[in-house]
């Protein structure tokens, strides 16, 4: 199923045609929001677009109506176990069973043969016919009996015998030609229409071929541009596939060689020296035989990659004659090259290299559609907005930074239940932009911020219907505001080695991103500003922060952290709070040089110039409230040593919980500054 772009049609009427499900109909088409979201986590985890389409393109995801798109590891078990199934299923030997059964019935007519020209000898007159007669049946006979064992060697001798029979001569020309066919068919890519029948003048211009297509390849390699035009013009007949370019035609011709080759290696040695000498019986041209050596030579120096040296062991108990046994070489080669393709593949784009056709034959329709689903994800996040491609690398956009954010935050609420943020009562009503969607009867003294809609319709139930309406006092309904504040708040988001080894740090990093898009979703007159800190600490911009992932440094500098924090919100206006995330003490400070110090367990240096920026940070009227995770009895005393001396608040919570946690905090705090307290 390829995907379409849609395209908006004005006033045209929609028709939807019901019919019953017989498996051939496809389901809906899979859109950017799905690929997207399934990205959502590794993106906050990673920070790296493109190692998360790496990862999506390896595992798959669930789109949103549930339906499984299969990634590259999942295709790649597919294809191992199609590969298998047709190794447990089928037997090499049977090329030779089948060969060696032919050989034998035309060996049973001649000898019937034989047997009744003996018969009609004897009622012959002439007793010296008689006997010539049966002198030559016997040592027809004997040279049948003497015939060697192997495939070519029966064959030679059969091409040097004097038939008796007609029907078994014919037979075994029919057979000689059918073999010579097949193993032709592979080395000049299936070109029976040509080798059947062939006349001696046509042998001659198949050499010719050969030979050009030899020298073509000289050229190629010598830099040169070869005349494939004017090949084709003369030997296009030999080519039903109509291929468009040289390199389109050597490839399809080595594959089929290298089919052969791997049928050849797949054979046990007996088998394969069997083959070898039933090939060498009936491609007895030297010139011909030389000609094929020498492309199959260059063709495997162009295409080394098609497996030639590859072997496989077949177990299963169904014969194959020799067409049925190159096709299915050639299958489970094609099935070890896509896989190989798979491996290699550095992105979703790379898959439309692909011949998805050839894989829904080979390996089945699931597999085919969901690798076309897979090409499409680069196109689809582009066209929507998500990411943008630069020379071969992805970005992500502000479209898709802000929809992290929004996912983050709805993750988070999702678990709460709705009156956990809602339901809080606001007595005191003032001036300003931030609705509340509420209204009430207007009282002296409030706002005229008039509600049409409540107030004529007030008006409507006490007069009744009809016009003109008559208004009155009474009628008055008024919007509900809170009072216009500003917050601003710097989230310090701890990023030392113990987040990700602890599991904290994707639920802290989703945290800060719904905080993110909390305040400038609902919030936009706020001041959010975000510093990471581990051995040290660095101030982080909200485009920079889907990128953010965690350090290997050891060190949790809470002092450098608060110091950043005092710096940017000394630029800012309104009422100040630090949000600090941490699962540790501090066991990092800068030195008077300005380089990281670290030890564990904490010194007593390292307490000190903590607290002296927790001390500055309570001098600038800075709240600091603390999300603990994993606390322990270190960091709790240390923790209320923060909140005694600040006068903030200390939460301990755990990984599960510590969205719902700050979420919930800031925005009754928020409504609390709203109503004119702290």
């Amino acid at each position: 199923m390829g995907f379409r772009k849609r395209r908006r049609r004005r006033r045209q009427s929609t028709v939807f045609t019901y019919s019953a499900w017989d498996g051939s109909q496809h389901g809906f088409e899979l859109n950017a929001d799905d690929v997207f979201g399934a990205m959502s986590d590794d993106l906050l985890y990673h920070g790296d677009i493109n190692a998360a389409m790496r990862r999506l393109l390896q595992e798959g995801f669930t789109d949103s109506e549930g339906r499984e798109i299969e990634g590259l590891r999942d295709l790649l078990e597919r294809i191992r176990e199609s590969r298998e199934e047709r190794q447990q299923q089928y037997d090499l030997g049977g090329v030779f069973d089948d060969i060696a059964n032919e050989l034998g019935e035309i060996v049973e007519t001649e000898r019937a043969a034989i047997g009744e020209t003996r018969s009609l000898s004897e009622s012959l007159d002439d007793e010296r016919q008689r006997e010539l007669t049966a002198t030559a049946m016997t040592e027809k006979e004997i040279e049948l009996d003497l015939m060697p064992p192997d495939l070519a060697g029966r064959v030679s001798a059969l091409q040097n015998y004097d038939f008796t029979s007609a029907e078994a001569k014919a037979q075994f020309e029919e057979l000689v030609e059918k073999l010579r066919e097949q193993l032709m068919q592979q080395m000049v890519d299936q070109m029976s229409g040509a080798v059947q029948n062939m006349s001696p003048e046509e042998m001659a211009r198949m050499k010719d071929m050969m030979a050009e297509l030899n020298e073509m390849l000289a050229q190629k390699a010598a830099g040169q541009e070869p005349d494939f035009d004017g090949f084709m013009e003369r030997y296009g007949d030999f080519f039903p596939e109509n291929p468009q370019s040289l390199d389109e035609l050597l490839e399809v011709m080595a594959k089929r060689m290298a089919a052969m080759q791997q049928m050849l290696n797949s054979m046990t040695p007996e088998q394969r020296a069997q083959l070898q000498s039933l090939s060498d019986q009936l491609l007895e041209d030297m010139d011909l035989r030389w000609q094929v050596e020498q492309l199959g030579e260059n063709l495997q120096e162009m295409f080394p990659q098609m497996g030639w040296d590859n072997s496989y062991e077949m177990s299963g108990s169904d014969p194959l004659d020799m067409a049925s046994a190159m096709q299915m070489m050639a299958e489970v080669g094609e099935l070890d090259q896509i896989e190989q393709m798979l491996r290699a593949t550095p992105s979703p784009g790379a898959l439309a290299e692909l011949d998805v056709d050839r894989i829904r034959d080979l390996v089945g329709p699931e597999a085919a559609d969901s690798l076309e689903r897979l090409s499409e994800i680069t196109k689809m996040l582009e066209e929507a907005g998500y990411v943008n491609n630069t020379e071969g690398r992805l970005e992500l956009t502000g479209k898709a930074i802000r929809q992290i954010g929004q996912g983050a935050l709805s993750d988070v609420f999702r678990k709460l239940s709705a009156d956990r943020i809602g339901g809080h009562e606001i007595d005191k009503v003032g001036i300003g932009h931030e609705r509340t969607y509420e209204t009430k009867p207007y009282e002296y003294g409030d706002p005229f911020n008039l509600n049409i809609e409540r107030t004529v319709r007030n008006a409507v139930q006490r007069n009744g219907g009809g016009t003109p309406v008559s208004l009155s006092p009474d009628d008055f309904e008024i919007e509900r505001t809170e009072r216009t504040v500003r917050s601003s708040t710097v989230l310090m988001l701890d990023l030392s080695l113990s987040m990700p080894m602890r599991g904290n740090f994707l639920p802290a990093k989703k945290v800060a991103m719904a905080l993110q898009s909390l305040i400038s979703s609902q919030y936009p007159r706020d001041y959010l500003g975000i510093v990471t800190f581990a051995a040290v600490a660095h101030e982080v911009s909200a485009l920079d922060l889907p990128s953010v992932s965690w350090d290997y440094d050891y060190g949790t500098n809470m002092q450098h952290g608060f110091q950043l924090a005092r710096s940017m919100l000394a630029r800012q206006s309104g009422t100040k709070q630090i949000i600090m995330i941490t699962d540790g003490e501090p066991t990092a400070h800068l030195s008077e040089s300005g380089r990281p110090f670290f030890s564990y367990p904490p010194t007593p240096e390292t307490v000190r110039l903590t607290l002296t920026e927790v001390a500055r940070a309570t001098r600038e009227d800075i709240r600091i409230n603390t999300f603990m995770l994993d606390a322990t009895s270190y960091l709790t005393d240390f923790v209320e040593k923060i909140s005694k001396m600040n006068g903030g608040r200390a939460f301990f919570t755990t990984n599960e919980d510590i969205g719902e946690y700050v979420l919930v905090d800031f925005v009754e705090q928020r409504r609390k500054m709203s109503r004119g307290g702290r």
